[in-house]
């Protein structure tokens, strides 16, 4: 296929990847646990995330890579490394599928309560799936409406909140929140913050794998420079915005903060729309999520790590026996999510989401073994590196994310396990 992206159209589906209910839901937990201080939290998030996102696109720039991280960390520490991080990826993307389809039940049940939450999360699964079967072509149109949704929904509570402030829309009485920007809160909540925030700004490593469609691979660097930096003044901004209409304490962790605060005002409809524009936000990363799914996994049959038959392409050169597999991946996890106790499905899912941020590491590492040079360069590493350990090692501050963390490292024993019987029966590949 001809690339054809040009560098702003990356930036704009990496928004489309990243807004999502990371953002508009993951804020609550975030804010209650840093207060005041979590727009600190979010900057510091920003940063990490561009660190990573910065080194991938250099180490595309310097050998284009349809495999992206994966193949670079096989070509950086051998194919067993880069086996074991292509089924890392893929199953803690899998596994936090089923979240982000009871996120967006939860969403849609805003408007038909008495409907069961397992409709909402099969509709949404089929109408996601039948939006990969298009191509690459139909996932990129799809993707960059909602970005643009996405990004006008965020400047318009922006508006909507500083119209409130200057007593031009009226609104419930609240008991006046402190000014935002003291930044207090809890004793060591930025740093427990930090695992929630980063979620804000996950889905990076989907856009290494659309780096391949660009027409200048030289351009990628510029896509994030934009991208990351719009996304942490919009997040900032919006996070200020209500922080500056309600108190810590009216923030709940089982709602989104925006519709929290949209509910207060006097405009009836204001919530309505928003709700949609969250559903959309949820399902625009949910895409996502199966785009970088499906693709991994395409690859990692092309390798010889996962069955060839996998990468096999039919009639309208689609993978259908890959996308059979995703099929019944989404499917599961919606079972996951309703059958499996709350608490342990959130383990599951947290630590799902904890090994993304390995996969961060893993960016990392292969930078500096295949391209760092200078001091600047490995500097890089390290900054980054540090930003991600303050996360991790944040997620042990608390009894849940305790729990999740090592939830996360039996899960990477598993492929590590896999990846040693595989190094047996087959010692050249």
């Amino acid at each position: 296929m001809e690339k054809q992206l040009q560098w702003w159209q990356l930036s704009l589906l990496g928004v489309a990847c990243m807004i999502g209910t990371g953002f508009f839901l993951a804020s609550s937990i975030a804010i209650e646990k840093a207060g005041y201080a979590v727009i600190i939290s979010y900057f510091i998030s920003g940063l990490g995330t561009f660190i990573v996102f910065h080194t991938l696109a250099e180490m595309f720039a310097n050998h284009p890579e349809k495999g992206s991280f994966r193949t670079y960390a096989k070509s950086a520490f051998g194919p067993f490394v880069g086996f074991a991080v292509g089924w890392v990826y893929w199953v803690c993307e899998m596994l936090i599928m089923g979240s982000q389809l009871a996120a967006l039940s939860i969403f849609a049940r805003y408007w038909f309560p008495q409907w069961p939450l397992w409709i909402f999360s099969l509709f949404f699964a089929i109408l996601g799936l039948l939006i990969i079967l298009t191509g690459l072509k139909g996932f990129e149109r799809i993707e960059n409406l909602f970005a643009v949704i996405k990004l006008a929904a965020i400047i318009m509570f922006i508006l909507v909140v500083s119209l409130f402030l200057f007593d031009v829309i009226g609104a419930d009485s609240f008991e006046s929140p402190q000014n935002p920007l003291s930044f207090t809160g809890e004793p060591l909540g930025i740093w427990s913050s930090l695992l929630y925030t980063y979620y804000a700004f996950g889905g990076i490593e989907v856009l290494g794998l659309l780096m391949n469609e660009l027409k200048d691979q030289k351009s990628a660097s510029k896509s994030g420079i934009v991208m990351i930096g719009l996304l942490t003044v919009l997040y900032a901004a919006s996070i200020w915005a209500i922080l500056s209409v309600l108190s810590v304490k009216h923030i709940q962790t089982d709602e989104s903060p925006f519709i929290t605060t949209l509910n207060q005002f006097e405009i009836s409809f204001l919530p309505h729309i928003f709700n949609g524009v969250l559903i959309i936000a949820g399902f625009s990363t949910f895409v996502a999520s199966l785009y970088a799914i499906i693709t991994i996994l395409i690859t990692l049959a092309e390798d010889g790590d996962a069955p060839k038959k996998l990468a096999e392409k039919g009639k309208r050169k689609v993978p259908i026996r890959s996308f059979f597999v995703l099929c019944g991946g989404v499917f599961l996890s919606i079972l996951f999510s309703f059958l499996l106790p709350k608490s342990v499905y959130e383990y599951v899912t947290t630590a799902a989401g904890l090994m993304l941020l390995y996969t961060w590491f893993i960016i990392l590492f292969s930078y500096y073994k295949l391209l760092a040079k200078t001091k600047w360069d490995k500097g890089k590493v390290f900054t980054g590196s540090l930003l991600l350990f303050l996360a991790l090692s944040g997620s042990l501050l608390e009894k849940s994310t305790r729990i999740s963390f090592f939830v996360s490292i039996g899960f990477l024993i598993v492929v590590f396990v896999a990846t040693l019987f595989k190094r047996k029966r087959h010692p050249q590949s």
